[in-house]
């Protein structure tokens, strides 16, 4: 690794102990893989559940008497609407509409904890809290683990004070679980129902060798990134940096439906004002070719460049390759047939409807 990383998981010795190199994302070594078959862990997520380690996502708490408001102003749904114990997805824009990243705000009652990847929303943040008495800290202490899958709620409940199964999805709660402090919330990255776990360092760590442990009879294991972007390109979950970057309006990139039309928050009027005039839309493709595509390939419709491929991911499961795309409004049709152009490579494709997996989203809504 040429880079010296920055931020280091509490969970690092287990991941190199299963065989990963700690590859770079967001400044943390994180496991993009291990010793075991990703396409095993896929499995493992959607007929099991498999546990991740998201540390990766930078962490802010944000509190004081404009806390509400301040957070507001960074996310692009309006949070006057949630509860204690809710949270919402949704854009971060910057003044020219363009998503330079994307987020969940937890209410927590006396703070809200804005969670997000790799893009701007620190300094977003710092730049909506000018002039307002609040005080943003970035929480690096804060760990937080993902376990997805059909039997994550079962064996969740089994070692929680709390019934679980009443839990909504986009919704959380402080409690414990294995005797330990943490917040559950019933929230994922993968497309099936699961629950991701926000606790100190010291703690997730025993958390981590819990879950790992007591979970292993009903073939839960850890899983790596590779794993997971199987399971996200599946369910046509968009990665920051590859799907959308502050380029694109959020429009275009298939996050309309978290533009509010109510709220106060940056960007809105000059998104609003790109709406209708896409110069690209999202696309789901599936792909004549025998393993993943690389990324990046362009996409031709009579030798004719229309767009561009984004993030692929092979799907042992579907028996497909699969990728999620950007391309001229004029081809984003489903139907639509293309040629896929790489370095050295050609194949055709076709344009599919997305989520490619679990269309109706029954596995995390209900």
């Amino acid at each position: 690794m040429t880079e010296e990383l920055s931020r280091t998981s509490a969970l690092a010795s287990r991941h190199r102990a299963l065989g990963s190199g700690l590859e770079d994302w967001n400044g943390m070594g994180t496991a993009w893989t291990y010793n075991t078959n990703p396409d095993d862990e896929h499995d493992a997520v959607r007929e099991n559940a498999g546990l991740f380690d998201m540390s990766g996502l930078k962490k802010i708490r944000i509190s004081g008497s404009d806390a509400a408001q301040v957070a507001n102003h960074i996310i692009s749904r309006d949070l006057t609407k949630l509860a204690v114990g809710q949270s919402a997805y949704g854009s971060v824009l910057n003044d020219e509409g363009g998503v330079c990243d994307d987020a969940i705000a937890y209410n927590n009652g006396d703070e809200w904890l804005l969670i997000h990847g790799s893009g701007e929303s620190m300094e977003r943040l710092q730049e909506s809290a000018k002039g307002h008495n609040v005080d943003i800290a970035f929480d690096d202490n804060l760990h937080n683990i993902s376990l997805q899958g059909p039997k994550s709620v079962d064996f969740l409940n089994n070692h929680t004070p709390i019934d679980l199964h009443a839990l909504k999805y986009f919704h959380h709660c402080s409690t414990e679980l294995f005797g330990l402090p943490c917040l559950l919330s019933r929230t994922g990255y993968s497309g099936e129902r699961g629950y991701e776990i926000f606790a100190a360092a010291d703690a997730t760590v025993e958390l981590w060798d819990n879950i790992v442990g007591e979970g292993a009879a009903l073939g839960i294991i850890p899983c790596s990134f590779t794993a997971l972007d199987k399971s996200r390109i599946e369910a046509a979950l968009l990665f920051f940096g590859y799907d959308m970057t502050a380029e694109h309006s959020p429009f275009e990139v298939g996050l309309g439906f978290t533009i509010s039309a109510s709220g106060d928050y940056r960007g809105k009027e000059a998104a609003l004002a790109r709406r209708g005039k896409e110069r690209f839309l999202p696309v789901g493709l599936e792909v004549d070719f025998a393993d993943a595509l690389a990324g990046g390939e362009k996409l031709l419709v009579d030798g004719k460049e229309v767009g561009v491929v984004n993030s692929p991911a092979w799907s042992r499961r579907m028996q497909k390759s699969l990728a999620l795309a950007h391309i001229h409004p004029d081809c984003a049709a489903s139907g639509t047939k293309l040629t896929v152009a790489g370095d050295g490579m050609e194949c055709a494709a076709i344009v599919s409807p997305t989520p490619f997996y679990d269309p109706q989203k029954t596995k995390t809504h209900v």
